[in-house]
């Protein structure tokens, strides 16, 4: 925003930094906090703390306390903020994901060489795990968590010597003793449950492949009670809707045999070639900025196996069933993108499509959150620094939301 802009909406922001900064019992603080917002807001193009306060005329060294040292807790304030996400953009879904923050040190919390899709490779970078909620046309993140790279965990040291240097690394960074290495899609269960304890459930998470192929966070949706609509690979496996476990004969020796499905569960990718065109479907799902966005979908009931099947039969030694989802382009020789959803068998097929389309909000609004707004800016050492600054970023992020789906209000495109 230009400074004309933010001076136009000063006011509708004092009043969402009260609201929202409640928690801080200082009240330096909680100035502070409306500070920092209206230096992400404003243009400029890095929102790290030098420039920040200089285009704001105020001392650095302030700010640089309240985000890195100062004393306040960020859940409050996220809970604030989530009630409020929830409210102005009505989600039609939460969508899971995860962002790489690229840096070039090695002190910066949870920094490592790791995969970020940020960058497409493997490069130096920390990577945050939200949750958000969304609809087409707006999306805003409900909840953080840093992810912590093995090479920061000392309890996955394999000598002492590294353990050591571990836990050195953690304390120069501030890492609390129960922020441990954790797979992001465990983080992204424990962001579902915190967000629970607000009393904050999800109408539908949906997600990529990197969280959908994981059979053990699918089961944890369904163990909490959150319908999904997952990306997956083409190879993970299911059975036919129809297909019924049998009980072999009994030999008279030994355990009596269990009712078990006696056929192997084929790939996604067999199920859907094995439909054939005739099941294909064209669906349109939303209007894009180059007119309809259509293409073609197939979509079948069937019982996804996996890894640990077992754990997910029922008393009759059936699989529940689901919903698999494939696009399938008139042009392409086979379906090219499938996803999995525990979604109810009456779900219509645009609905489905729909959803499962919907990530695209995240991605588009990711550049804003980077590019606009310096989420990615950051360039504290600090764990409670990183949330605290994905924290308030989220914060600017959703007054931007709130005055876009406000008519009266003027805000920037």
């Amino acid at each position: 925003m230009t400074p004309g802009e933010l001076a136009a909406v000063r006011g509708r922001l004092e009043e969402f930094a009260v609201e929202m900064f409640v928690p801080l019992v200082r009240r330096d603080q909680r100035d502070k906090g409306a500070t920092y917002v209206r230096g992400l807001l404003l243009d400029g193009r890095r929102k790290s703390m030098q420039p920040m306060a200089e285009r704001l005329g105020v001392d650095e060294q302030g700010l640089q306390q309240f985000v890195t040292s100062s004393t306040w807790a960020v859940e409050p304030v996220r809970e604030r903020l989530a009630r409020r996400a929830i409210e102005v953009i009505a989600p039609d879904a939460w969508v899971v994901d995860d962002t790489g923050f690229p840096k070039d040190g090695t002190a910066s919390p949870g920094v490592a060489r790791q995969y970020s899709g940020t960058l497409g490779k493997v490069g130096n970078c920390q990577i945050g795990v939200s949750v958000a909620a969304v609809t087409d046309a707006a999306s805003c993140p409900l909840n953080w968590r840093l992810f912590v790279p093995e090479r920061w965990d000392d309890a996955e040291a394999t000598t002492p010597e590294a353990a050591a240097a571990i836990r050195a690394r953690r304390t120069r960074a501030g890492i609390p003793d129960d922020a441990r290495h954790r797979e992001k899609w465990r983080l992204a269960l424990d962001i579902l449950d915190e967000l629970a304890g607000w009393q904050l459930a999800p109408p539908v998470v949906v997600s990529d492949a990197g969280y959908g192929d994981n059979a053990e966070f699918r089961d944890g949706l369904t163990a909490r009670g959150r319908a999904y609509v997952v990306q997956v690979s083409g190879d993970l496996t299911a059975h036919a809707a129809d297909a019924v476990p049998e009980v072999k004969p009994y030999s008279g020796r030994g355990r009596r045999p269990l009712r078990r499905y006696r056929t192997s569960p084929v790939g996604l990718r067999a199920h859907v070639l094995a439909a054939g065109r005739a099941a294909v479907r064209q669906v349109t799902w939303r209007e894009g900025t180059r007119g309809p966005m259509t293409s073609h979908f197939v979509a079948l009931r069937v019982r996804p196996a996996g890894r640990r099947a077992t754990a997910r039969l029922a008393a009759d030694g059936s699989l529940p069933a689901a919903w698999l989802l494939a696009e399938w382009p008139p042009d392409e020789p086979e379906p090219t993108d499938y996803w999995l959803s525990t979604l109810p068998e009456g779900t219509p097929l645009a609905e489905l499509v729909r959803l499962a389309k919907v990530r695209w909000r995240i991605e588009h609004d990711y550049r804003e959150l980077k590019t606009a707004l310096g989420l990615d800016h950051f360039e504290g050492r600090t764990f409670a620094g990183w949330h605290r600054h994905v924290t308030l970023v989220t914060a600017a992020q959703l007054f931007l939301t709130g005055l876009r789906s406000d008519p009266k209000a003027v805000a920037p495109a």
